[in-house]
């Protein structure tokens, strides 16, 4: 098979948008480890989103991060020779990083592979209790993550009943929904939905219930 038949929505000029409960766990070359994919440019390497899910006991080789890894712990612990990771933590490894990565007690993560700026070398690691949240616009409250020129990235935490204005992506914008149920025009998108809006695209979002997003603006092909 050739190298292109791998490729998945990797075109940000269109819309995309998958719901778990409609996809199906494909195993990783690591026993006890399945990735969901999202987006791939090729079979193993590349450009890659996807959510992962660690079994109990289970572990992934020695990897290196050619131009970048960043990670959100959905749920359980996920660790690496470097320290534990609970859920509710953001992590950014940089270009030319590499960690081997286990859990104990399992874990789901949020992935991003190779996908930084070239010269974004900044490490993060927010664990929950390491996070400041800030009033957002409406009763929204904001947890900024990462900025990096253009690019950002930040929890959004809706209150009930919740509506947003209508507004446009400059940029584009990416969301995986951790936990509620996230509503637009368009659709709704419960827990473990995934949802990328290309640049200057438009949207009119809001929630009946209270949702945890994780939001990346501004880095998608302008």
């Amino acid at each position: 098979m050739k190298t292109n038949d791998y490729r998945l929505n990797m075109n940000v000029e269109l819309p995309a948008v998958l719901r778990v409960e409609e996809q199906l766990w494909v195993t990783s070359p690591a026993d006890g480890v399945s990735r969901l994919p999202l987006e791939r440019e090729a079979r193993e390497s590349g450009h890659t989103t996807s959510f992962v899910k660690f079994e109990p006991g289970s572990h992934f080789p020695e990897h290196a991060h050619p131009q970048g890894e960043e990670i959100y712990v959905l749920d359980g612990v996920f660790s690496d020779e470097n320290g534990d990771y609970p859920a509710g933590t953001y992590i950014r490894n940089p270009p030319g990083s590499q960690h081997t990565p286990f859990t104990e007690q399992g874990c789901t993560l949020f992935v991003k592979l190779d996908q930084f700026q070239s010269d974004d070398k900044q490490a993060v690691v927010l664990r929950p209790e390491d996070q400041q949240w800030r009033p957002g616009i409406g009763n929204l409250k904001v947890l900024s993550l990462h900025t990096y020129n253009t690019e950002s990235t930040a929890l959004v935490l809706w209150p009930e009943n919740e509506v947003f204005q209508a507004h446009t992506h400059w940029g584009g914008e990416e969301i995986v929904v951790i936990s509620g149920k996230f509503i637009d025009e368009f659709g709704e998108y419960p827990a473990l939905s995934w949802i990328r809006s290309p640049h200057m695209s438009q949207h009119f979002p809001r929630v009946e219930e209270q949702t945890l997003i994780l939001v990346k603006v501004g880095h998608l092909n302008l």
